[in-house]
């Protein structure tokens, strides 16, 4: 397998360097001794501009602009992390998404040709390009008729997801991704750019958006403890990867990853939405010591006790709770919410159906052999980034109330 190859004290180019991946990236790079060049976006300012990156206005939807800022600075690899996100915005507005996701990704690989230079393009998708990932038999036999448009599958469960997986998206968000990692895949195969995708799991950490479910979790709880947050499915599992991790495995794909391939980026873990809540309770004081539905009569004993043996071939730490919510237990929207009890007091998640996805895959788990064989190794645990992102959000909540700019 031969890498892209590039070499130390590089011009880089970021789209989206405001960005939550992208302010944690150029400090990375810049510390590196990398030079940045910053793409935002024309007429926006940023709160906490780096006097070390170099900003650039530009317009992913304009081809003109992106051949003005990709001859402006001639970079030896540009990370493509500027994206529309936020998977529900998609649903309201899919060709807003399609727009910047798809013809904006379009527009950067046009910019490359026709200037007839040869970055390094690293494009950040996301695992949503997934989609539906069958679980189990008894997943698989409710719903198969509905998806009956989607490639079945080969086995049962299809995790850990592999990159061959078959692409069933359940968002215009995931579509968008879909679309931008075939450009990319084309653009080498058919000019020779040197394309390479991480295919992102969830992704957290200092920083993430309070419109995301993590940073709308510990907010709640910041805010509103202890008379309880409001929320949605939290027996969903996903793969939750720390930023900083994350960026160290995009850091080595430009540096060894193999030109036109699709590599997973995330952690091989696969915990509950529910647990990420009951970790970040535990982590401000309350030691928890039981949940139980406000209806219906389901309760847990112990739900972060802590059981071996790992979920679906890959051994990491596994909760009381995610094995139960994974077999006989699930909390749903008829049974209105959960009472965390605690040797401190109480806590109230209530369920609201606004927060409900249309459509959501209850179990993504990554499979990260092909990037681990080039070396990379996940160091934060799951509890780290509950500890690291409480952290953020109370040091945020103290720089307002001092007065002073946040320093992100």
């Amino acid at each position: 397998m031969v890498g892209v190859g590039v070499s130390e004290g590089k011009s880089v180019l970021i789209t989206g360097v405001d960005g939550f991946i992208g302010t944690h990236l150029s400090r990375a790079l810049i510390e590196g001794g990398d030079r940045v060049t910053g793409l935002i976006r024309k007429g926006l300012g940023i709160t906490n501009r780096d006097d070390r990156i170099r900003y650039l206005e530009g317009e992913l939807l304009d081809p003109g602009s992106m051949e003005r800022v990709i001859s402006s600075c001639e970079p030896d690899v540009i990370y493509h992390l500027a994206a529309q996100t936020f998977v529900p915005r998609s649903f309201s507005d899919p060709l807003e998404t399609y727009g910047i996701n798809f013809t904006g990704t379009a527009n950067l690989l046009e910019a490359i040709r026709k200037l007839d230079l040869d970055p390094v393009v690293l494009f950040s998708s996301s695992a949503e390009e997934y989609g539906l990932v069958y679980s189990s038999e008894e997943q698989y036999r409710r719903i198969a008729d509905r998806y009956s448009s989607y490639r079945p599958p080969l086995r049962i469960p299809e995790l850990p997801v592999s990159e061959d997986q078959p692409l069933r998206p359940l968002s215009p968000y995931g579509l968008s991704k879909m679309f931008g990692t075939s450009l990319m895949r084309s653009y080498h195969s058919l000019y020779g750019v040197r394309t390479v995708v991480a295919r992102n799991f969830n992704i957290e950490g200092p920083g993430r958006g309070g419109g995301f479910v993590t940073s709308r979790i510990i907010d709640q709880l910041l805010d509103r403890c202890p008379a309880g947050i409001s929320i949605g499915n939290v027996n969903i599992f996903k793969d939750w990867s720390h930023v900083e991790d994350v960026i160290s495995a995009h850091r080595l794909l430009v540096e060894k990853g193999s030109p036109g391939q699709v590599y997973n980026v995330g952690s091989e873990r696969a915990n509950s939405v529910l647990t990420f809540i009951l970790l970040a309770v535990s982590e401000l004081g309350m030691d928890v010591e039981a949940i139980c539905s406000m209806e219906n009569g389901k309760s847990l004993d112990r739900p972060l006790e802590e059981i071996g043996g790992g979920l679906f071939g890959r051994r990491f730490t596994v909760y009381r709770v995610d094995k139960a919510v994974l077999g006989p237990l699930s909390f749903d929207l008829e049974d209105k919410g959960i009472t965390v009890r605690g040797k401190v007091g109480k806590l109230r998640i209530t369920f609201d159906a606004a927060y409900f996805r249309p459509h959501d895959n209850p179990v993504i788990m990554a499979d990260t052999s092909k990037v681990r064989e080039l070396g990379f190794q996940p160091t934060r645990s799951l509890a780290d980034i509950v500890a690291g992102q409480i952290e953020y959000a109370k040091s945020r909540r103290e720089t307002r109330r001092v007065g002073r700019i946040p320093v992100e």
